[in-house]
């Protein structure tokens, strides 16, 4: 699950956006009194509603009872793999200081035999940490999805049932609000709508920030030398 820059699913986010914008703009047009709705309006001068509501879409979905076990359920399956990667992490470290320490006193064969044993583990590390990143994130992109979705539908219904006219995410750094009062944050208030129709309890402890993302960090993993450092999982 990090600071509150990373679950960060750009692409996710901007597409949940559009697609509650474009919702709840087909709600407004379908809504009683709307026009083309096929309903008569009960006050014909009566205000179009006018506010509105920003969400992080992602802290959200983290603060769900179903985000919270989801998450946990992730980090308790990747942490074999997280211990094998610092498994052979401190192995290439381990070597590394080998060869430093004992470097001048070894004639170029062994010194050879060596620096090839310590490459061929590096590129071991860094496929295994580029496998096991590819495999969280499509991981972690399959709960966004699964609960961003079953989210969208309850955003709708709040949205109508307490006259928003349009919902923002502030969680993708593209939307463009560059201020908004506290009042208008109704993140909570979609993650207790969604508790409310979500058959999921909270577990016992519930963290109340997203979980650590089982990977690898930059801080414990070796590159091999001249090679650019693998990209860093976005976070949802």
């Amino acid at each position: 699950m990090s600071g509150k820059s990373k679950l960060h699913i750009f692409a996710l986010s901007l597409t949940l956006t559009l697609l509650s914008t474009a919702a709840l703009a087909q709600a407004a047009t379908a809504a009683p009194g709307s026009p083309g709705s096929g309903a008569a309006s009960p006050n014909t001068n009566a205000p179009a509603s006018t506010k509105i509501g920003i969400i992080n879409i992602q802290d959200a979905i983290i603060a769900t009872n179903e985000g919270k076990k989801e998450f946990d359920s992730l980090q308790q399956r990747f942490a074999p793999k997280q211990a094998e990667l610092k498994a052979l992490n401190d192995d290439v470290e381990n070597l590394k200081k080998q060869l430093q320490a004992s470097g001048d006193k070894l004639n170029e064969e062994a010194r050879g035999t060596q620096a090839r044993s310590l490459e061929t583990k590096q590129k071991s590390l860094q496929r295994n940490f580029e496998d096991a990143q590819n495999e969280f994130q499509q991981a972690e992109q399959e709960v966004v999805n699964r609960i961003g979705q079953k989210m969208l539908a309850v955003l709708e219904k709040y949205a109508n049932a307490n006259g928003y006219a349009v919902v923002l995410d502030v969680s993708n750094p593209q939307t463009p609000v560059l201020w908004a009062s506290q009042g208008t944050n109704i993140t909570k208030d979609l993650v207790d709508a969604y508790n409310a129709e979500s058959p999921v309890t909270a577990p016992p402890t519930a963290p109340a920030t997203k979980p650590a993302i089982p990977r690898p960090s930059r801080a414990t993993t070796t590159r091999p030398p001249g090679s650019t450092a693998a990209p860093t999982p976005k976070k949802p």
